[in-house]
Formats: structure tokens, sequence, C-alpha cells
């Protein structure tokens, strides 16, 4: 949409500009109208924002894991925050929206709609809300309203989690009002904050509001409603403590059959509930999974490997998790296991790594090598997630010079060319962070890599525009004669037409860009106040 509407605003900015408006007689009130309609495009390409480099990864991320991976969960929370879709209120917004995009589309794009609705259920289920299908209608009407499809349920008579008309409305301790069943759902699923503010509850107690359940029969009689009885909410997804009790103890089993079937089921469990991750490690499971790791069975491994990734989207379980030191055992899957045991060890890392104190470990127990190996070698899926972890581990400055010994950036230059991956702002954003250590910018200060960057920066995406002059400007900015090639491929050109056409950030790259040349006395003094 952005390069949509940037397209368009340069056609209009184009044929604005120098518009001759005393020369063909337009009289002052269009005029005004005309420099008014401009302003306004002006102030809404100024409102264009982009996401992070970090947040780009981690929506990626979110896309590319399949359903039995939920370690997305830190990256969920990061966009559901940013976006913002972490409350009950913005979730049934966002819903309605998605229905009438459903609607218009017509089955156009069904894959970019199926994305879309997939990620919805993603910030549905990581904020613990019954998961209703999206095409669902938010108010569903009993027979007797069929002929009359016109009426409105009002709003406030709807339980803010099912989106269903009230029968038995009960307060919380924050004032807000809920469907007694439903919210009684979800307090027996160990949550103490309020649904739709998101507030900790003081207590748990309900009490009846009396007022609004009289105004919902009020209406109902007025407009012919009635309301069906509903047959009482099915329990929470929660596995029960004696069968994961027998589970875990049968991971210790001396039969292979036993010990599969029994990783298995964990894997399936942990990735159903948070409630049933919390009930995983109290009862023990984690040591038994993390001695699974080194076990003679590449299915036992995979397994394995996948249950510990599904605990450790939890804080509190990552740490647990991490005080049985799996991380050897990960990074020893990670170069030997099967293709789906090292994707799943890639993200594990990537998860663990969350904790700054694994980001070292992991760089001293020679874990950024195999992480390397499976970006040059591995499936589509498997080079995401060794992308998304590296990026996360060359954070430190200790880890920037082990990836750039162990070979890194060949790889990601690699990346760069292979079109089929679809995978140029990652490996940017690797190369950009790679390039704040100098034997990184040595490396990358290549003719055929500075001509690249600004190939992108003429041909790429706005992203990829403002990734390729986040990595020039690193190299520029410690080398002048990295800065005397980029302007014999043309950079300036380009490089200005970022500052006053790209993304937000792209913008200020820019920006910092030609301060730099004009610093340099490769161009005349720049101003980036005009």
């Amino acid at each position: 949409m952005i390069t949509r509407f940037n397209t368009v605003y340069d056609k209009l900015s184009h044929a604005m500009d120098g518009f001759p408006y005393d020369e063909i007689g337009i009289s002052e009130e269009v005029k005004e109208q005309l420099e008014l309609m401009c302003m306004q495009l002006k102030r809404a390409k100024q409102r264009i924002d982009s996401q992070d480099m970090e947040l780009t990864m981690d929506m990626r991320a979110v896309l590319s894991f399949d359903s039995d991976r939920i370690a997305e969960c830190e990256s969920i929370e990061k966009l559901a925050n940013r976006l913002p879709l972490n409350t009950l209120e913005d979730l049934r917004i966002e819903t309605v929206a998605i229905r009438k995009l459903v609607k218009e589309r017509r089955g156009q794009n069904a894959q970019g709609t199926q994305n879309i609705i997939d990620l919805l259920d993603r910030f549905k289920r990581f904020a613990g809300i019954e998961q209703v299908n999206v095409l669902d209608e938010p108010v569903r009407r009993n027979r007797s309203l069929q002929k009359c499809t016109s009426i409105a349920i009002p709003f406030e008579f709807l339980c803010p989690i099912t989106l269903e008309i009230m029968r038995d409305p009960v307060i919380v301790a924050t004032g807000q009002t809920y469907e007694r069943a439903n919210i009684q759902q979800w307090l027996d699923s160990d949550r103490r904050s309020c649904p739709k503010t998101g507030q900790t509850l003081a207590h748990t107690a309900l009490a009846p509001n009396v007022a609004l359940h009289k105004l919902i029969q009020q209406w109902c009689q007025t407009n012919n409603y009635q309301i069906s009885k509903k047959a009482p909410p099915p329990p929470p997804k929660k596995a029960h403590s004696e069968k994961v009790i027998i589970l875990i103890q049968n991971l210790y089993s001396s039969e292979l059959q036993v010990q599969r079937k029994a990783v298995t089921k964990i894997r399936m469990i942990s990735r159903e509930s948070p409630e049933n991750r919390v009930l995983i490690a109290e009862k023990g499971g984690i040591p038994p999974l993390v001695l699974l790791l080194s076990y003679p069975d590449s299915k036992i491994q995979e397994h394995a490997v996948t249950a510990l990734l599904n605990l450790s989207i939890d804080e509190k379980i990552k740490k647990q998790v991490s005080e049985e030191a799996p991380i050897p055992a990960i990074i020893e899957i990670l170069q030997y296991g099967t293709t789906g045991a090292k994707e799943n060890s890639a993200a594990a890392l990537y998860s663990l790594s969350m904790l700054d104190e694994n980001k070292a470990l992991i760089g001293s127990s020679n874990g950024i090598p195999p992480l390397i190996a499976l970006l040059a070698e591995g499936t589509i899926r498997g080079r995401k997630d060794a992308a998304t972890a590296l990026f996360n581990l060359t954070i430190p400055q200790s880890n920037k010079a082990k990836a750039i010994e162990a070979g890194a950036i060949q790889p990601l230059l690699s990346m760069l060319e292979n079109k089929g991956l679809d995978m140029v702002d990652e490996a940017l954003s690797v190369l950009l962070l790679l390039a704040e250590h100098p034997d990184g910018r040595k490396e990358l200060g290549q003719l055929s890599f500075i001509e690249t960057l600004v190939k992108f920066m003429r041909e790429g995406t706005p992203k990829n525009k403002e990734c390729a002059a986040s990595v020039l400007l690193k190299l520029c900015e410690n080398n002048n004669n990295n800065l005397v090639v980029a302007l014999q491929y043309g950079v300036y050109e380009h490089v200005s037409y970022i500052s006053h056409n790209g993304t937000k950030r792209g913008k200020k790259k820019a920006a910092a860009m030609l301060q730099l040349m004009s610093k340099s006395g490769q161009i005349p003094s720049y101003n980036n106040e005009r």
C-alpha cells in the first residue's frame, strides 16, 4: 500500500510542481484548493512510517512458523503492542474489518487473505481469547430473527469476550461487564486480568449487573427477540495433571516406542495452551526433555527440541529451560539432526537468545557456525530461522566477530542475489549488524557489494532501499573511499530520492548520507531542513 501511495503521490507532485496558475487564469479559490491538496498530500507522506528492522524480522518470522511451532509469541507480543492489537476491543474491531475485507475480495488473493486470518487467530490465541471462525457473524441470531436481519443488537448488550448477547451479565472488579459463563471460564484458566482492559483484577468476585439485565430483557421483549439457551461452554483445552505426570514418567522409559509416544504427546500438548506449558514445567517435564536431546534417535530428538521450543515462549519457563543447560545439545542437533530438527533447533536458539546471557553462551558454545551452515544450505524455512537467530545473536560485539570469522557474510551476500528466497531485508539487516565490526566493514567494503547496495537503493522496495541505505551509511562513515565508489555508481541521485520519498527511517539514513557527502566535500553543502 505504501508503494502504491508513493506512486500516486509522485505523479500528483510532479503534475502540481510549478503549475502555471496565473498563466491559465485559475481563480484564487481553486488555487487555494490545489495548494491545500498539495499540503495534505505532503502531510500524509510524512505520516508514512515503517517498522524498524527487528519488528520486520519478527513479522517475517511469525509468518514463516507453521502451526506446530508456537515460539513466535515473543514476536506476536511485539507486533500486538505496536499495532496495537492486544486488547479485546482492538481485536473485535480488527475482526469486523477483516470480515469486510474478505467479502470485498470475493475469493481474490486467497493466500494473502488466509495469511491475514491466520495472523489474527495468533493474536487472539496469544491474548487468550476463545477462537471463533473470523468469517462467522459476530452476533448469532435465532430463527425468529431470520426474517428480520436488519435488527441491530445494542453493542453494550454483547459480551466483550464472545460478542453474543448476554443472558446473565456480571460485573468484575474493574467495572467491566461480561456474560457470567464466559468470564468464569476466563478466570478458571488461571487468568487474573480483565479481558477488555488488561488490568489486574483486585478480586475475582462477580456481581450481577441487575440494571443491564433488565434493559436487555426490555429490549428483547420490544423487538421480539428470544435469547436461546446456550449450552455450557467447553472447559479450556487443558491437559489433566495425572496424564502429564504419566507422560513425563514415560520420557524416562527404557522402551523406545514408549518414549517416542510420550515425547510426541508432550510436543503436541505443549503448543495447545499456556496452561499446558506451565503444567509440564511444574511437573518436572523440562529435565527429561533436555536429556532426550542427546538420545540416539532422530525422531525423539526432533520432538524434544520442538517441545522445548514451545515451552520456552513463556519468560519464566524460558529461564527454567536455560537452567537445565540445553544449549550444547541443541547446537549438536542443529549440526547433525534431521531437516526439521535443524530448523526447530535454530528457532529454539532464537527463543533462548532472548535472554542476554544466552547470547554469549550460544556464541561461546560454537553455535554460530551451524546456523551459518543452515543459512547457506537449508530450506527456505531453515534459512529464515537461521537469519532470525543470527540477527538476534549478532547484537553483542563478540558474536559479530565469531559470525564474521565463521563465514557469515558470503551466504548473506548470496541471499541478496537469490530472488527466489525473498530474503533481501533479512540479509541486509544481519549485514548491517556485522558492518558495525571493523572486520565486517573490511570484508563488505568490496566494489561489487557497494554496487549491489546502490542497485537496491535504485530498484528495491521502500524497505530494501531503507536497509541498503543503512548498510551503505555504516560502510561510508568509516571509509571515505567507499563513499567515493558509491558516488561513482550514481548513488547521489538515489540518496536524494530516498531523502524525500523513502520510509521514515530511510529518510533519516539518506539525510545522514547526504550530510556525510557534503562534509567530505563530495557535494555542495546539504541542509536537511529544506
